[in-house]
């Protein structure tokens, strides 16, 4: 148990520092993309122009549409249009380290404690395969959970987590044997 909760702690920490960091460094390069565009559109709006109604010809527009296009929404709004058709940035796009961060870890700590459950209630004798086996089926019922949340195969997704759970758990016990570090 004490362990569990060490891991549960230890992990949402590091889940959390990662999706921070990584998250923020995305942050960081969008708003770079953001100032060369916004001075790119400052000194060759000509180009930026033809750079623009490019992009909606590769899109299937004809060229004469393609120019009006870009015109019109260059006038009304420059650097939201390239920043939305060239960078795929847009408003509802714009990342958030902390709110990364704290779903990260929230989502681990949660993934985590369910295992503590039959840390606690299982007999003593049987705690580890039985830890092991509902870690599993939790496993697999967040990969459903989340698979069916977006819409995406749950069966698919269900499997996919739990051998990826099995092969996480057999790796660890086998450096756990290798370490000589047996669970009693």
């Amino acid at each position: 148990l004490i362990t569990g909760i060490a891991g549960l702690v230890a992990g949402s920490m590091s889940m959390a520092a990662g999706e921070y960091v990584s998250v923020a460094s995305q942050k960081d390069t969008q708003q770079a993309d953001i100032a060369r565009e916004t001075e790119e559109l400052a000194n060759d709006t000509e180009f930026e122009h033809e750079e623009l109604a490019t992009i909606y010809e590769r899109r299937g527009l004809d060229k004469e549409l393609a120019r009006r296009v870009a015109t019109q929404l260059m006038q009304k709004d420059a650097l939201g249009a390239h920043m939305r058709d060239e960078l795929g940035i847009s408003e509802t796009i714009t990342v958030n380290p902390l709110q990364a961060a704290l779903t990260s870890a929230a989502t681990f700590a949660t993934g985590a404690a369910l295992p503590l459950i039959p840390a606690v209630v299982a007999p003593e004798t049987s705690r580890v395969p039985v830890i092991a086996l509902s870690s599993l089926v939790f496993l697999g019922s967040l990969g459903a959970l989340s698979a069916w949340a977006g819409g995406a195969p749950v069966s698919k997704a269900a499997l996919r987590v739990t051998i990826w759970g099995a092969v996480a758990m057999g790796v660890t016990a086998l450096i756990g044997s290798l370490m000589h570090v047996a669970v009693a």
